[in-house]
């Protein structure tokens, strides 16, 4: 790199010297892009892992701000320079200053990466200007996404829960702990024309032969003293339990593995981030729209044989039951995945921080899918109504952004 551009004053990580390792000579390998690639998703997971937000959308904002810059800052090579070097600097310059400007706290760390990747550049006009592109796109992208609502505070807005009655949502036990990501339906969408653009229809409704079998399945295979719920389902609803962020970070960075070309890499990761800030503002529209109530709420004071000792296995979020955001998430990302890398993967592993020492292999995106359903109801705190109206929400969100991708995607 040119001595005329400041280099970041570093500490050389040991894990960022082995990265550099594999990006040694970048101009013409393809290996050599994806390491790059690969190495900033592995900086972004770390970092958000390891000085992210405490609100699980504020993460997503962070991913699909810092590659949503990267797929903009790589879509295009200007005449007269290498691309291959030009696109690598591109995202590093991107991701690396939407990061360090998002959670500076871990600018030490990102300094580091960006160092090594650029000393694996050939110093020269396509190294230089790849970085100003990165940079500058950047800057756009966080000053379009300014006062977006997605901050913590925002997104866990004061509720104001309605009287007790019938269906509706009130504090579930044991925290009976006030409403959260009630701020989400306010705060401003990537690519939705409106918040509420793809709200669900109604819940099923209470007095129907839907809901009382939905109830009486979570009652039986969601109790915590569940007699019929087998080992596997409980393991199932425990693999599952915890963040989807989290526990899609692995998934996603399996397709990015398989994506061919450095700007199509940052197109997946910026598309599915996108995706999923959307979908979970979507999400929270229908969940305050419907109001309805969880299955622990249903079952100990509803009107069909309500049981006041009633616990699910594991303790109920709190939000509304309609739709189930884990599910939206997982269709959301199927979508994205499948439409961009295809539908079925090469077996890949998969452990949960929820689960420890449990390992599952997947072969197909929808396999994630299909185990987020169930896995809601098992835990007792969703109805599958909810989870398949999950999956509903977050494929049409997802169709969506992919559909209208390129004036999102446009370099500015």
């Amino acid at each position: 790199m040119s001595s005329t551009r400041r280099r970041p004053a570093l500490v050389v990580l040991g894990a960022a010297a082995l990265l550099s390792a594999s990006v040694a000579v970048p101009q013409a390998s393809a290996a050599g892009r994806t390491s790059t690639a690969l190495a900033w998703y592995d900086a972004t997971a770390e970092t958000i892992a390891a000085a992210g937000a405490s609100t699980q959308i504020t993460n997503s904002r962070t991913w699909a701000i810092s590659w949503l810059a990267a797929s903009r800052a790589t879509r295009s090579v200007p005449a007269g320079v290498e691309r291959g070097a030009y696109q690598e600097a591109a995202l590093a310059g991107a991701v690396h200053r939407a990061l360090v400007t998002l959670v500076p706290s871990r600018a030490e760390q990102l300094d580091a990466t960006y160092q090594e990747t650029l000393d694996a550049i050939p110093d020269g006009p396509a190294e230089e200007r790849g970085v100003v592109a990165g940079e500058r796109q950047a800057d756009l992208v966080l000053e379009s996404r300014e006062g977006d609502g997605l901050d913590p505070a925002s997104v866990n807005a004061p509720y104001p829960v309605k009287p007790a009655a019938p269906g509706v949502w009130q504090p579930t036990p044991p925290a009976y702990a006030p409403a959260a990501q009630y701020g989400n339906r306010l705060a401003e969408p990537f690519l939705l024309r409106t918040q509420s653009q793809f709200r669900l229809g109604p819940p099923p409704a209470l007095d129907s032969e839907r809901y009382a079998a939905d109830l009486a399945e979570v009652r039986a295979y969601g109790a915590a003293d569940s007699a019929v719920r087998s080992a596997h389902q409980t393991e199932t609803a425990t693999f599952w339990l915890g963040s989807s962020l989290t526990l899609y970070t692995e998934p996603l960075r399996v397709a990015l593995a398989r994506e061919q070309g450095i700007a199509g890499q940052a197109r997946l990761v910026a598309l599915f981030h996108v995706a999923l800030v959307d979908t979970q503002i979507a999400t929270s529209d229908s969940k305050y729209a419907y109001d309805r109530w969880r299955p622990v709420t249903a079952i100990r004071t509803g009107t069909i044989d309500p049981d006041p000792n009633w616990n699910p296995l594991h303790a109920t979020p709190a939000h509304p039951d309609y739709p189930s955001g884990h599910n939206t998430y997982a269709g959301a990302a199927q979508t994205v995945l499948s439409a961009l890398v295809g539908p079925r993967t090469a077996p890949f592993d998969l452990t949960s921080p929820t689960a420890p020492g449990v390992t599952r292999r997947y072969t197909a995106w929808k396999q994630l899918s299909d185990e987020n359903v169930d896995a809601r109801v098992f835990s007792g705190i969703h109805t599958r109504s909810a989870d398949e109206a999950g999956i509903t929400l977050g494929t049409n969100v997802a169709r969506y952004v992919l559909r209208n991708a390129g004036r999102l995607l446009a370099p500015r």
